[in-house]
């Protein structure tokens, strides 16, 4: 496809290092020097300090720059090593002269006039002044590549703007490892960043590297590999084992250890209850009713499931069940795997939960059997689709919100007087999707002690952020895992089922649940596809056109979202686009950070934005600053779907889509669809390579070792 997924630059298959000796060795002398380094000048890396801001995903009803509601905690930014704080115009004039100020500087060096809002956000409004003194530091806005900064530098300082400058080394290290974050990184191996530098044409990646240490912009670690990694390393059982030199940026290598340092506090902090006896030495409370609330004969169970969960005042002490009443509620669970869920969940604070659509109904059981107990137990989703839809998958209520309202505080259980959730009980579904930032903000959020429950499919898609999260809490295995046994029926299901273990293989559907069509190119994929969002699949299926969504590798080429979108505006709701390229009935995506996307409809538009409607009936103006970040939404990448399912889905795969599939996205792109699959497919040969050669693109992280190390201190 001619665009990649977000932005950052394709991987080489390329490993540095392995171009011959004397490369091999400068780069484990360079490793070696760093290492000395760090150890002379970087501080360890440690959690945010106390009342530091911690990142939360952005709440899509929220105006720009907020996360939640006043008082809430918002994104944080990544401290900046080599300058003071920005400051920031206190008035609206001044800000209009940053602005311009700003703009002017930019022209003169001939960079689009457009960065302006973004280098003032950045810089403050003494970004024109920055941006004089340091024309590299353009490399730091949204868009701006090597080539970009370079002829920027050119425009401004002329022929003294060399490949040497040391402001132009300084930039291009903590671009680099931006761009490997934007791939899913959280490190970065130190040949790689060589390798990287020297492709940039910098004379001295050594000294770059080295000076990038000092100054705090990367931080060094250096880890020792085991398993596969230790043997393709050359490691033999009688030497040391091998070891690796990974860099990463600060504001990722401390959510890591924080991450880490959170999930041993919640193991180490762990107290399970004892029969008979509350956490104020009394009796148990009495066990609850089939509805998942605490009863008594003064209060009924309604009452006391919404007082369980109304927040830290709610009741005087905590419930404390022991061992007798959670087997009494693993025993009624609805499935054996749902059993299997609550008796770990009893013994333990962390919980790895794994299993396809179907077994979503055994986080949700837990759950109510938590409230059950008097504990209170809330469910988190990605999406507000998810969310809505834990109470059909549980059969009857149960405490749900999305990640975003719990942790911004527009919904859920609110805070206790220490901050924290005041939560017993926390299962995150959609676990897979959190990066390694927002996971860390999450654990930051939990008291001592409290159960956390991480549930989701491992053959899906990773979070959008850096980090494999949950794919390295599961290889880890420093804490109880639950497999569900629960297989997802039907034809879809069982598609999917055997793409996860690497094969594609056809499915007997009687009723038309899945159709492969085939398509010589991109223009006819475009075709195919829109006749069955518009006819064939409505007519012959029932599921109108509004249900069915468009899924497809990249943005560009000849079937894309863009190309997609087009054809189905043009058949679906033909107009002149006359809100900004936007008719009423258009059917758009609001997307109001990476990850994060939300369906809409437009109803209108004026000078005050465009005021769309969303499908729980919410509505919201999205003022024309902000109107950029909007899409047409019957066409998404695979990427945009994650967390959400629609009755139908059509799967597009061009000619040119081969470098990008792999076992993981046609698994999560195969199972979008709840009622309907059809894949229009181009790819040739390509499909069936990806799902038995590629299983997923890989991500380094540090996540993994310091878990494993962590783990070992602690117990």
């Amino acid at each position: 496809m001619s665009d990649t997924e977000n932005g950052a630059p394709e991987e080489t298959s390329a490993t540095p290092g392995t171009d011959g000796p004397d490369k091999a060795a400068t780069v484990a002398a360079l490793a070696e020097a760093i290492r000395v380094v760090g150890q002379q000048s970087s501080r360890p890396a440690a959690a945010p300090a106390a009342g530091s801001t911690p990142r939360v995903p952005a709440d899509p009803q929220a105006p720009a720059g907020e996360a939640g509601t006043a008082g809430a905690p918002g994104p944080a930014e990544a401290p900046a090593a080599t300058r003071p704080a920005p400051l920031r115009a206190e008035t609206d004039e001044q800000r209009a002269q940053a602005l311009r100020s700003t703009a002017e500087v930019l022209a003169a060096g001939g960079a689009p006039t457009d960065l302006a809002p973004a280098a003032v956000a950045a810089f403050g409004d003494g970004a024109a002044e920055e941006l004089r003194a340091d024309p590299w530091a353009v490399l730091t806005l949204p868009g701006v590549r090597p080539e970009h900064a370079d002829g920027f530098a050119r425009g401004l300082l002329g022929p003294a703007a060399g490949p040497a400058d040391p402001r132009r080394a300084q930039a291009l290290v903590p671009w680099l490892l931006e761009q490997a974050a934007l791939r899913g990184h959280s490190a970065v191996e130190i040949g790689e960043v060589t390798a990287g530098l020297d492709r940039l044409g910098l004379p001295d990646p050594a000294a770059a590297l080295q000076s990038a240490v000092v100054d705090g912009r990367a931080m060094p670690f250096q880890e020792e590999l085991t398993g596969a990694e230790a043997h393709s390393a050359g490691g033999d059982e009688d030497d040391e084992p091998p070891t690796r030199t990974v860099l990463a940026l600060e504001r990722l290598a401390l959510a890591e250890e924080s991450l880490a340092d959170g999930l041993v506090r919640l193991m180490s902090t762990f107290v399970p209850g004892v029969d008979g006896v509350d956490v104020d030495g009394g009796e148990d409370e009495p066990e609850g009713d089939d509805d998942g609330a605490l009863a008594t004969e003064d209060r009924p169970a309604e009452d006391a499931g919404a007082e369980s969960a109304a927040g830290p005042d709610a009741m005087d002490a905590p419930a404390a069940p022991g061992p007798a009443a959670w087997e009494a509620a693993a025993v009624a669970a609805p499935s054996s795997s749902a059993t299997a869920l609550i008796r770990a969940a009893a013994e333990s604070a962390l919980v790895t939960h794994t299993g396809g659509e179907a077994a979503r109904a055994e986080p949700v059981a837990l759950v109510r059997a938590a409230a059950g107990l008097g504990l209170r137990a809330w469910a988190a989703t990605w999406t507000e689709q998810g969310r809505d839809s834990l109470t059909a998958i549980a059969d009857g209520p149960v405490s749900g919100v999305t990640l975003a309202e719990l942790l911004s505080g527009t919904a859920g259980p609110g805070r206790s007087s220490d901050g924290t959730l005041a939560l017993d009980v926390l299962v995150v579904l959609d676990a897979p999707l959190l990066d390694v930032e927002l996971a860390a903000t999450l654990l930051e959020s939990l008291a001592d002690g409290t159960r956390l429950v991480l549930s989701g499919d491992p053959g899906q898609l990773w979070s959008a952020g850096p980090g494999r999260f949950f794919a390295d809490l599961l290889t880890a295995k420093v804490c109880p895992a639950v497999a569900s046994r629960t297989p997802d029926f039907g034809p879809i299901g069982e598609l999917v089922s055997g793409i996860g273990i690497g094969e594609l293989q056809p499915v007997e559907a009687p009723d038309k649940e899945v159709v492969i069509l085939a398509a010589k190119d991109g223009g006819e994929a475009v075709h195919r596809a829109i006749q069955l969002l518009t006819d064939s699949i409505p007519r012959a299926l029932g599921i109108p056109a509004e249900q069915v969504v468009l899924l497809t590798p990249g943005h560009g080429g000849g079937a894309g979202t863009r190309a997609l979108n087009a054809a189905a505006k043009a058949r679906l709701n033909p107009g002149p686009g006359r809100f900004g390229g936007f008719d009423p009935g258009d059917r758009v995506v609001d997307s109001p950070a990476p990850g994060v996307v939300r369906p809409a409809r437009v109803l209108d538009g004026d000078a005050t934005g465009l005021h769309l409607e969303y499908p729980d009936g919410s509505r919201r103006s999205v003022p024309p600053a902000e109107a950029g970040r909007l899409r047409h939404g019957w066409a998404l990448t695979v990427h945009q779907a994650v967390g959400r399912r629609w009755p139908g889905a059509v799967v597009v795969l061009p000619e040119d889509a081969g470098a990008a599939l792999t076992r993981q996205w046609v698994y999560t792109a195969f199972g979008r669809g709840e009622r309907h699959l059809s894949v229009v497919h181009a790819a040739g040969p390509a499909l069936a390579q990806a799902v038995a050669e590629r299983p997923a693109p890989p991500r380094t992280t540090r996540l993994r070792a310091i878990l494993a190390e962590n783990a070992a201190q602690a117990y």
